[in-house]
């Protein structure tokens, strides 16, 4: 599978996102702990930018009228209604069966390239 470079991985900083075409495709790359993750900029709800959405945690499963807020940095919501995916997989938090696409993220020689599938 081809391996398309699109910028010096210290053009992201800790905790930082960069919007990258590739082939026609708007793809977030965020960087979280060290380690770059990307995602399709689009929400499959009704097509939003997905990646101008805030960076956030979610609520964990807790005890009744407890609130463990966790994962902070890892999520991404949709700017316009709201839904949740996670940034490294690209899976939602409400659903098993709604994702947006997630690219795997190669670094090598100080650049990241992002691997287009067919």
């Amino acid at each position: 599978m081809p391996v398309h470079y699109v910028m010096n991985a210290s053009d992201i900083p800790e905790g930082g996102r960069v919007i990258a075409n590739v082939e026609g495709r708007e793809i977030g790359i965020y960087r979280i702990d060290g380690h770059y993750y990307a995602i399709h900029n689009y929400c499959p709800h009704l097509g939003a930018p997905l990646c101008a959405g805030a960076v956030c945690g979610t609520n964990l499963p807790s005890d009744v009228y407890a609130y463990e807020y966790g994962r902070k940095g890892e999520i991404v919501r949709c700017p316009w209604h709201g839904w949740e995916f996670d940034i490294k997989t690209g899976k939602s938090l409400f659903s098993d069966k709604v994702r947006t696409r997630s690219y795997k993220v190669e670094v090598a020689d100080g650049k990241l390239g992002i691997v287009i599938g067919s």
